[in-house]
Parts: structure tokens; sequence; C-alpha cells
């Protein structure tokens, strides 16, 4: 079968700090889905240091989707952006994004906490921001009838515990940190995958 799958979000759904462009979530969501038989064709329209709010400009770039990914929400906590602001932008592009018939996965923010950078005396504030962001994402996700994938916690533990998760700036994931993001997310995807072929 073949399967229009799209990215869209901030850095992270680029795949800034991974060493080659082949080790970003994406292209590591297209060989997996290969080894099942699914020709994934892929589409990157996310943005570096994109926003909740640049998600409307970047959902009218997609000409075909089965399967969108978002990843968001880091920029919108580093820039001060109201959980609930932020929420409402990612529900209407999921939204849209239905209307465009392609099944929604929305990966919501991270724990910034985990950051190298961010001083311990910092990181219970950060941690608890992160986690009401995440949770208004979640929510909204739900409303326009996306899928919100629950791996932060889980990752976020993870890249705490292993430094290498981490590229060279410290703030975005390495090519073994996007390996760890894509490996959780493929469950999902291959079932969103067989659900289509079945269809």
């Amino acid at each position: 079968m073949s399967l229009s799958l799209v990215v869209l979000g901030d850095s992270i759904a680029f795949g800034t700090g991974a060493a080659v462009p082949a080790d970003a979530i994406g292209p590591r969501l297209v060989r997996a889905l290969a080894e099942d038989g699914v020709d994934a064709a892929l589409q990157v329209v996310a943005v570096p240091g994109a926003t909740s709010a640049g998600l409307a400009t970047q959902v009218r770039q997609v000409t075909r989707a089965h399967l969108a990914l978002v990843v968001v929400g880091s920029n919108d906590l580093t820039r001060l952006v109201p959980p609930a602001t932020a929420a409402r932008q990612l529900g209407d592009a999921v939204r849209d994004l239905r209307l465009l018939g392609a099944d929604v996965l929305v990966v919501p923010a991270p724990d910034l906490s985990t950051v190298p950078w961010v001083p311990p005396s910092f990181q219970a504030m950060v941690s608890t921001a992160s986690g009401e962001l995440r949770r208004q994402q979640t929510e909204a996700v739900r409303a326009a009838g996306g899928v919100a994938v629950p791996i932060g916690e889980e990752l976020g533990q993870r890249f705490r515990a292993q430094p290498a998760l981490f590229s060279a700036d410290r703030f975005h994931p390495s090519s073994s940190g996007y390996a760890l993001i894509a490996e959780a997310l493929l469950p999902v995807v291959r079932s969103i995958a067989r659900a289509r072929d079945a269809a």
C-alpha cells in the first residue's frame, strides 16, 4: 500500500540536531513503514522556531495527507505563549488537517525541564509549565479529532538520564534522541497504516 505522510511543527519535527537528515523523525518512520511493505511518501513542512501560531501556514502547504504528524510546543513554552492560546491554535490545525482527510498524530510539548541548560532551581517551574501546556494541547487535539501521543513523560525521563540523547546544542535531540522518539511513535503510526490498508 502507499501512504502520504506529512510532518508539521517546529525544529524537532524538522530534525534539527540530527547528524544527517535521514536521522530525523519523518525519514525514520518512512523506513520503518517500508519494512512493513508500506510505501510512504514524505512531505516535511515543519519550520525550525515555529510556534503553534505558525501551524496554519504550514497546513496550507500540505498537498496530500493520509497521516499528519505534528510536533509542537517547545517554542510556545520558551516564548511564554499562554497555554490556552497555543492549544487553540493547535486544535485549529488538527481540524484543518482532518478536513483534508488525514489521520492526525500530535506529539505535545516535551518536558523542557530535562534540557541540560535549565538551572536546577527552575526545573520544577519549567516542568509544571510544560505539563500544563501538554494537558491543554491533549484536550484540544482530542476535541479536534486527532490523537495525542503521550510519550513526553517517559521520554523526558530517558533524556534526563542520558545526555547523549541531546545534540551538541544541548537543546535539540541527537540522532539517538530522534531514534527514541520515532520508536515511541511507530506503534501508533503502524496501527493507522494498517487501518487505512484495511479500509
